[in-house]
This record gives structure tokens, C-alpha cells and sequence, in this order.
């Protein structure tokens, strides 16, 4: 396999615009994306609320764009998906996303709404892993993803299951409906399934993910956020997360959905084997660690541990919405008025990314 390119920069808050765009041209993206087909822009929402490092950022989002543009990409739209914990319209005005597609005229699809896209039956060419076992009556996708390029717009955090969560995790929410809760014991086998399924819809695929304040700790909401000032990019979605983890100090191949997807040859997770361009990273290694949350050590235990026997009775039956409202209460109820906002409201304040943060308001 042709060896891998991940471009990395060290960025400031005066030139992330530009440095978003010489990122991209560092990393390849017109050679990865058909500048005839629609380029759709999959942004990361995380939680709807504007929590440092868990979501898209506004930069992120403007940067990429302007480097679109630039280069005569001119049909841009944005997809947004709903999960059973996040509001995608709350997500995108709390996150700043709306004056930026006023600003340059994307238009927003949501695979949520009939009228913008429906649900068909997809038998991939590739072995899937475990898709076709817990989707029993057909893997179902968004119409409206094929043929079209897309970009992956993520940032640099933890994951509660996972352990890092980048561009793969990214596909997730697009592309499987909202009881992809049901493979979240086969998480890393199904990240690997949407990749083999994405490289056979997409006329290009490619990623700009965003590590300007980074997510330590239990991701991918609850963190502890860390201003890092890095920003990534690639053609190769098994390459960014490899690149990213390894930054965020774990062994990559480590993570199974990394390994899995090195070897089944969707892209390169072996940091030894991928061209890195733009400065050099060699010694950054910052000791992240996942760690946990009421929210997560429950999800643990049923996921992964000895109540894994009672998945079906709590998660595919009414049951699940107590599950739903306990995550809820938690994170919106909780979390954020009496412990998120706080950090929000400092690093806004006290950071040279919040200020930018606010300029987008």
C-alpha cells in the first residue's frame, strides 16, 4: 500500500484560517476529492453544548470551507444527524456553526428529515465484521451519501469506549440510524465495517480534525479540555486517528479499531509506516487517559461487562428510554449547569481559543 500522508500544524488563533487551508493542500485534498461531485461536510457534535474539545469548532468548520472554495469547490453542503443524546439544531447555534453557513451559503441537510434524505437498503462488496449481525433486516444509509465526497470534521479527544474517537467515529452518527446504540458492544468492528462501507458511497473521502484545546478524560463530552494548538488533516481516515492517538499518547495499534482497520488494509494505523508533514511532532506524547463518569461506568457494565446478557431486554425494548433519560439528566441536567458551563465560561475567558470562540457569536 502507497505509504499514507497525515499533515500536522502547530496553529494560533490570528492564522488558523490559513493554516487550515496550507494544511489541506499539505495533506492532498484535491487529489482526494472529485472537484466534480458534491463535497459534503460531516461536523462533529459531540454534545450541543459548546463544550471545549468535544465539538467541531467554528474555525475548524470556516477554515475548511475557504480552502474549498479556494480551490473551485463550489457545491458544499453541510449533514447533520441527531443522536439520542444530542439536539443537532441546538448543537449547531449553541456551537456557532450558523452565521458561518449564512456567511457562505451552505446549505443544511439533516438525515433525520424524509424530505432530505431517505433511508435504503445497502449490501456493501466488502466482509462486513459485524453489521449484518445486528442489523438483521439490512444495513440501511443515507441515499443522499452517495457518489458525493465528504469530509470529516472531528477534534482530538478521549472516548468512554473506545479510548480515542477521530475521523472513523466520525462516520458513525451519518450513516447508521438512531438504534446504532445496538453495536456499541461491537464499537470498534462496526467503525471498521462504516470505513469499508464509506471508501464503496464516497467519490472522496478526507478529514480536518481539530486539536487546538483537546478532550482528555472521559470523552466524549465530559473532559477536561487542554489547549494543544494542533490542527490535522488526511485523506486516510485510519492515519488521522492513528497520528492523533499517538499525540494523545497511546499506541494506536492498541486501539482495536485501529488495528482492525490496518489490517484489513483500509488505511494505515502504524505510525512507522505514515508520511507526516507540516512541524514536527516527534516528541509530543501528552499522557491522556480516559478514565470515568456515572454515565460511562453504567454503559461499561452493560456493554461490555457481566449485565452484557441483559442488552436486549434494556436496550431493545421501551426500556432503553430510561436509559436515554438517565444520560440526559446527567450531562444537561447535571453536568452542564453545575459543572461544564463553569469550564466553558473560563476558557472562553481565559483562553486565546475561547476569545476566537466568542468573535464567532
Amino acid at each position: 500500500m502507497m505509504k499514507s500522508k497525515v499533515a500536522v500544524i502547530k496553529t494560533k488563533p490570528e492564522t488558523v484560517l490559513q493554516d487550515t487551508e496550507r494544511l489541506m493542500h499539505l495533506a492532498g485534498f484535491e487529489i482526494a476529492l472529485d472537484k466534480k461531485s458534491t463535497t459534503i461536510l460531516k461536523d462533529n457534535i459531540s454534545w450541543h453544548f459548546p463544550f471545549p474539545g468535544a465539538n467541531t469548532t467554528p474555525w475548524q468548520m470556516e477554515g475548511t470551507i475557504l480552502a474549498l472554495k479556494n480551490a473551485d469547490y463550489n457545491d458544499i453542503t453541510c449533514v447533520q444527524n441527531k443522536t439520542v443524546v444530542t439536539n443537532a439544531f441546538k448543537g449547531e447555534d449553541l456551537n456557532n456553526y450558523l452565521p458561518i453557513f449564512q456567511k457562505y451559503k451552505i446549505p443544511v441537510l439533516y438525515n433525520f428529515k424524509e424530505e432530505d434524505m431517505k433511508w435504503v437498503e445497502y449490501k456493501p462488496k466488502a466482509k462486513m465484521h459485524v453489521l449484518q449481525k445486528i442489523y438483521h433486516d439490512g444495513i440501511y444509509i443515507p441515499d443522499y451519501f452517495f457518489g458525493k465526497n465528504i469530509i470529516h470534521l472531528p477534534t482530538v479527544k478521549c472516548h468512554i469506549y473506545t479510548t480515542t474517537t477521530g475521523a472513523m467515529k466520525n462516520a458513525f452518527g451519518g450513516l447508521l440510524n438512531t438504534k446504532r446504540h445496538y453495536t456499541h458492544s461491537w464499537i470498534h468492528k462496526t467503525l471498521v465495517d462504516l470505513l469499508a462501507i464509506q471508501k464503496e458511497i464516497h467519490s472522496g473521502i478526507f478529514a480536518v480534525m481539530d486539536g487546538t484545546t483537546a478532550g482528555n478524560g472521559p470523552g466524549p463530552r465530559t473532559m477536561f479540555p487542554v489547549i494543544k494548538d494542533y490542527i490535522l488533516a488526511s485523506a486516510d481516515q485510519v492515519a488521522i486517528d492513528a497520528v492523533a492517538a499517538k499525540m494523545m499518547g497511546f499506541d494506536p495499534l492498541n486501539l482495536e479499531y485501529i488495528r482492525l482497520a490496518h489490517d484489513a488494509k483500509l488505511g494505515i494505523g502504524d505510525v512507522r509506516e505514515i508520511e507526516i508533514v507540516g512541524d514536527d511532532i516527534s516528541n509530543e506524547s501528552w499522557g491522556f487517559s480516559v478514565g470515568n463518569n456515572a454515565v460511562s461506568i453504567f454503559g461499561q457494565l452493560m456493554w461490555f461487562g457481566p449485565l452484557k446478557s441483559l442488552q436486549k431486554l434494556f436496550f431493545h425494548t421501551p426500556l432503553v428510554h430510561l436509559f436515554v433519560l438517565g444520560s440526559e439528566l446527567y450531562h444537561d441536567y447535571y453536568r452542564w449547569p453545575f459543572v461544564d458551563k463553569k469550564v466553558f465560561e473560563n476558557w472562553k475567558k481565559e483562553t486565546a481559543w475561547g476569545k476566537l470562540f466568542q468573535d464567532y457569536e
